[in-house]
This record gives structure tokens, sequence and C-alpha cells, in this order.
């Protein structure tokens, strides 16, 4: 099969290799398509080294080709791979926060990734899909489901109101999430398209300053965007952060505390509860993420995709494998 590696930073290699075999509980999927996340960007970039030449990408959907030893599944089926493997015996996975394992094998990081033809995952991670969702909505589901576990914990209703912030595939999935919820949704964007496309969805723009802000998600992974919001939004509100930024934020306590100001981190998703929830509504015809693909690529050009993604191309890159 042919594997895309990344070498260094910037650097993609192409390597054919032996096609894998799955071992005992695992199955091996043919992959057909593969989105471009932001981790992957930063992987790209040297932002987050890793520990050797790896093939990234992890939203993934495809057609299950082979089985391991005690794998019930059947072949040909059509998956979509959840790439978070906790490992349910730390004290995290042991009371109920496996998203923060801090030993979870992950597709792209720790294992091999998707920027591939086949990739091998547990039996339980690959998630059976209906005929009846498309392609576009299938390679959306990973980061649809990092949304809609940052919604979930929010504790929303309908008809409040919510500020997002950066309109990537996470905030503009969060947007349409919310908006489908009957949430009042105010965004900021600095980019037109982007922006223009959550107003299309429903998206209010504006002062969010004077709106009722019950939640405002960070989506940009900007510090200096961090520490705006927490000056800016209103007293009670929860900050709920999904950027991922390594540089510092600041903030006052006292300041915080008396206005009655909440931070907390959002990390991917539960499993396998928020994928199989993000597949019904799909189903059901609730939601349709696959909007926000702007753009496919073949597998040949993926250093190509990676560097479009990494300006201000807007919108969600798509890598065809077959």
């Amino acid at each position: 099969m042919w594997a895309a590696y990344l070498t260094g930073p910037k650097v993609i290699e192409f390597r054919e290799e032996a096609i894998p075999a799955p071992g005992p509980g695992e199955l091996r999927i043919r992959l057909m398509e593969v989105g471009i996340c932001g981790s992957d960007v930063h992987y790209f970039g040297g932002h987050r080294p890793l520990s050797g030449p790896t093939i990234i990408g992890h939203e993934g959907w495809g057609y299950i080709d082979a089985v391991g030893e005690g794998v019930q599944r059947v072949i040909g089926d059509r998956v979509v791979v959840d790439p978070n493997a906790p490992c349910g015996k730390c004290i995290y996975c042991e009371r109920g926060q496996a998203t923060v394992c801090p030993n979870k094998r992950t597709i792209g990081l720790n294992a091999p990734g998707c920027f591939a033809e086949y990739v091998l995952i547990p039996a339980d991670f690959a998630h059976t899909l209906p005929e009846s969702i498309s392609a576009a909505d299938a390679v959306t589901i990973e980061p649809t489901a990092v949304a809609f576990h940052a919604l979930k914990h929010a504790f929303l209703q309908a008809g409040d109101t919510i500020y997002v912030l950066g309109l990537g595939a996470i905030g503009m999935l969060i947007t349409h999430l919310a908006i489908r919820r009957g949430i009042i949704v105010y965004v900021g964007e600095l980019n037109a398209t982007l922006l223009e496309k959550a107003v299309s969805m429903g998206a209010r723009t504006g002062d969010w300053q004077l709106a009722d802000i019950r939640v405002a998600f960070e989506c940009t992974g900007s510090a200096a965007a961090t520490t705006a919001l927490c000056a800016d939004v209103p007293r009670g509100a929860s900050i709920v952060l999904l950027g991922l930024s390594e540089k510092q934020a600041s903030f006052t306590p006292l300041d915080l505390v008396r206005r009655g100001i909440s931070i907390r981190g959002s990390l991917i998703y539960d499993h396998p509860e928020d994928f199989q929830s993000v597949i019904q509504m799909i189903a059901d015809g609730q939601i349709n993420p696959g909007q926000i693909i702007s753009k496919y690529i073949p597998l040949a050009d993926l250093e190509a995709g990676l560097i479009a993604a990494s300006s201000v191309h807007p919108g969600k890159i798509v890598i065809q494998i077959q």
C-alpha cells in the first residue's frame, strides 16, 4: 500500500509498504476519504513534534477489509474511524474521564494514521455507517463528535445564547449543531467567507457582549483570544476552550470570581456514545456536517493540502484516498 509519512516539519514522504494484517481484536479499513484536522496542521508545521516519521491523519471513513482473531464484524461494511482508544485501566478511565486518559492509543499520533490506503484499528472503534449517510457527512463525523461533546457538557437549552469565536471546522460545527437545537448563536471570525457561511446557517454577528451569553466557545487556538474572552464575556458566563495553543493566556482571578466566570477545556469525545449520537442525528436528517467541506484533494497532493490548510483557506479540506 501507499502511505504518506510526515518525516519532518513540512516534509511528506510517500512509502510503498506491505498491507498490514489485523491482530487479535483489530480490523483493517480500506480508506476512502480523510479530513485534514487542525492537529494535522500543527504536526505538519512542526509546532507539535512527533517521535519520528509518522502517518498522520485520523478523520477517516472506508470499508472493513479484513478482521483479526475474535472480531465478529462483516467484511465490506462501511465504517467511520473513532481514532482515540483510552486504556480503560487508569484512574481517569475508571472515574469516567476517558477523554483525558494519558495512555490512549491515538490514530495518527502514536499509532499509524489515515493518510494511507489502509489503517488498523481496534474493532470497537469502527462505527458502522448507515447507507443513507453521504460520503461528505461520513468524513466529517469525527470533528462533529468533538463539537457535539463540547455542546453536551455545556448543558444548554433551546433559546439560550452562545458565542462562538473562530469558524474553523470545530467552530462551524458547533454553530451548526447549536442552531439546529434552537440555540441562538453569535459568531466571531476574521475570514469573510467563513463568516458568511455561518450567517447562512442562521448565526448572528454584531455586538455579542450585549447579548445574554451563557457560554463562549473559544475555537481559534489563540491565547490572545482566550485572554480577550476572559475580559469580555458577561457576568455568569462560561468559557469553553477547544482551540489548541501552547502560549500563555492571562486573566485576573479576582475579576473572574466577582463576575462568576468559569473556564474549562473540552477534549475529543466520549466513546462510543458521542460518535453514535452524531451518526444517528445525520441518519435522521437533523444535521448535515458535510456542508463545511470546501475542497477535495487526492492523497498524492497531501502536502499541498496541508499547506493550504495551514494558510487562510476557508473551509474543510478532504483528502481522497481511493
